[in-house]
């Protein structure tokens, strides 16, 4: 795909492709420069996937804050990074908005070796006031003069993290923009006390009225009604602010600008001038629609908020995707979503909390059916873990449904609310291992190392879509903490008219695996492969493959389960075989390879062994489409089927020679 740049656009980038150029545009221009930008963001996304409708909602705003601010010297932080795409175009990179979230191209999030005007990198949520509150710290430890500013959302807003912030942000004082994007929306609808507060809108003559009615009351009290009435007067500003949403900020100690239309370029320029004079910290709330200028986004915002590819003129998600491989139709997610209804039927029991992502973790479907046992907490991963563990310990059975990275942020609960206590609540991490275009940030790298290092806490990897059915359903049955992690899209293990006649409803029943068992889906003789997960389809494909090549024949082992391991199966396969090939798709650093590993050394088994590891590397992976990231990391099936072939190859060189000596 070769685009060229809308004339505005063209000019900027012409310029040196930084932001210099736009305060000097007329209002006009800017205007004109919007509609570029989103006729820019929209083909490019169509192409290529990406968060659609949060970017297309910021782009007046972003127009007004390179107006006011200079983006080089004063960092604008935006948190979560979903609406970023504007910025980027902005900020030097027109010219590569077509690599958007390709690999070698550039990031569907800010990212501080990409710019000099990305002055901090994000991914999760409700990080920015707090990023943002630190450097206003350290520009007056500096002696510094700059204007930080950061943009959050309505739904980010809920995270405890930035009400943490703007607590500390009050408090000390320090001369500090906020803008609330408010477009009453997270990723799905906001949830919760304070998204109902901010949707609150009375307008002034309602307000009016209101205090026409109360004086009325007031002055008909016997004796005491004038007095009720003017005292009421004197406090006048004290209650017009409990009419408006300012009231929160206020109460945070953080002097409340706005509503404003987030639409509106000039209107917008004028706040932020007024804003950047003020010495203490400053929320400038601004109102804008997700999606804006593109009706397809405008009418269903939540389903382009993260969107792979799709037909620009009717914006209907195109069925193959390329280059990303987010299979629609069946797969772990749908799988996941309909043995949790099946087994919610069986036992009322069950309750299901997600924190904001009803729909990508497929707990919509159980909110439906279930309605009083759904919960959806926000952007609040720790409350949800400790809110189920309150559940579980009144005899419910919580299942918590969260991307494997998101709940990373809620370790301390797990460990000290759920396992701790022996809680029986259930953790399904989705999104487990690579999960594409979004890169390092979303990837679910890190889930079985940290999981694995929890007492008591068991930690399954299903290798397919029935298979996580009876891990769900074992899992459920446990008195105890347990945790289910898989990938995104569809395991390729099984036909597809097994998986469409499961996602219509024609299901199998539910089969209890025992604890710590794994399964030989492959018997042979020399090299044995142990691996979990996705893998395991990727590891028999490869074993296969060689089988038809030489006549030689693999085992390959689905260990299910990371805690506690095959202990038995594993000792004894290792003992039946000279190579051991272990594999995952998790760092190298401490999950199931390393517990393997761990169990051979505890029982003198590694002396005299061949054991190769296919792992994640120790560290980040970028970003770029799960096929390309999988070739890159060596978890592909090529790669284990090379890597196979050269240990066994290895075993054919004679023993004197293999280790150093002259052959005879």
């Amino acid at each position: 795909m070769s685009r060229s740049l809308p004339p505005l656009l063209s000019r900027l980038r012409d310029a040196d492709g930084l932001p210099d150029g736009i305060p000097g545009l007329s209002l006009e221009e800017k205007q004109t420069l919007a509609q570029e930008l989103r006729d820019e963001i929209i083909g490019v996304v169509a192409h290529n996937g990406g968060h659609l409708a949060p970017s297309l909602g910021v782009v007046e705003l972003t127009l007004a804050l390179l107006s006011v601010f200079d983006a080089r010297r004063d960092p604008i932080i935006w948190d979560v990074g979903h609406q970023s795409y504007p910025w980027k175009i902005l900020t030097g990179r027109a010219d590569r908005f077509e690599t958007l979230r390709r690999y070698g191209g550039i990031s569907g999030f800010p990212r501080r070796e990409e710019s000099p005007c990305d002055h901090f990198g994000v991914g999760h949520a409700s990080t920015s006031v707090s990023a943002a509150l630190g450097m206003a710290v350290a520009r007056d430890l500096r002696g510094g003069d700059e204007h930080v500013t950061a943009v959050i959302g309505d739904g980010a807003l809920t995270g405890g993290l930035a009400l943490e912030a703007l607590n500390q942000a009050g408090g000390m004082g320090r001369r500090l923009i906020v803008i609330l994007n408010d477009n009453g929306m997270s990723i799905s609808k906001n949830v919760g006390a304070i998204s109902l507060f901010l949707s609150r809108n009375l307008s002034r003559h309602g307000v009016m009225r209101l205090k026409n009615r109360m004086g009325d009351a007031m002055r008909s009290v016997p004796k005491v009604g004038d007095w009720l009435l003017d005292t009421v007067r004197r406090g006048e500003t004290s209650f017009k602010s409990f009419f408006t949403p300012g009231m929160l900020y206020e109460a945070f100690g953080i002097n409340y600008i706005g509503p404003v239309d987030g639409h509106d370029i000039a209107k917008l320029e004028r706040h932020l001038e007024a804003a950047k004079v003020l010495d203490k910290p400053v929320l400038l709330h601004v109102r804008t629609r997700k999606g804006r200028g593109y009706t397809p986004a405008e009418e269903n915002p939540s389903r382009f908020h993260g969107i792979s590819r799709f037909d620009l003129q009717t914006g209907r998600s195109i069925s193959a995707p390329l280059p990303s491989d987010d299979y629609s139709g069946p797969g772990f997610t749908p799988a996941f979503a309909s043995a949790l209804c099946d087994l919610a039927e069986q036992d009322e029991r069950i309750v299901a909390i997600t924190a904001a992502m009803p729909d990508g973790t497929g707990t919509s479907m159980f909110q439906t059916r279930f309605p009083s046992r759904f919960i959806d907490v926000g952007i609040c991963e720790e409350h949800a873990v400790t809110l189920a563990a309150g559940l579980a310990a009144r005899g419910m059975r919580p299942v918590v449904a969260i991307y494997s990275t998101f709940l990373q942020r809620a370790y301390d609960q797990i460990i000290h609310d759920v396992c701790l206590q022996k809680l029986p609540v259930t953790f399904c991490l989705d999104r487990a291992g690579l999960v594409g275009e979004d890169g390092p940030t979303h990837h679910g790298a890190f889930d079985l190392s940290w999981l694995r290092a929890v007492p008591g806490l068991s930690v399954i990897a299903p290798r397919d879509e029935l298979d996580l059915r009876n891990c769900l359903a074992t899992a459920l049955s446990l008195d105890a903490p347990a945790a289910l992690r898989y990938p995104r899209g569809r395991s390729e293990r099984l036909p597809m008219e097994i998986l469409e006649k499961c996602r219509q409803g024609d299901r199998p029943g539910f089969t209890l695996l025992p604890v710590g068992t794994g399964e030989l889906t492959l018997r042979g003789r020399e090299l044995c492969v142990m691996a979990v997960g996705l893998q395991v389809h990727m590891a028999e494909e490869a074993a296969r493959r060689i089988e038809a090549e030489s006549g030689r024949r693999i085992s390959v082992f689905d260990a299910r389960w990371v805690k506690p391991l095959p202990e038995k199966q594993i000792l004894e396969l290792a003992r039946a075989h000279h190579s051991l090939l272990l594999v995952e798709e998790n760092t190298r650093a401490g999950g199931f390879s390393s517990a393997v590993l761990e169990l051979l050394a505890d029982n003198d088994l590694l002396n005299g062994k061949c054991i190769r590891r296919a792992a994640l590397p120790d560290d980040f992976v970028p970003h770029g489409s799960c096929e390309h990231l999988r070739d890159l990391t060596g978890l592909d099936q090529n790669h284990l089927h090379a890597l196979m072939r050269e240990m066994l190859d290895a075993q054919r060189i004679p023993e004197r020679q293999r280790d150093g000596s002259r052959p005879a």
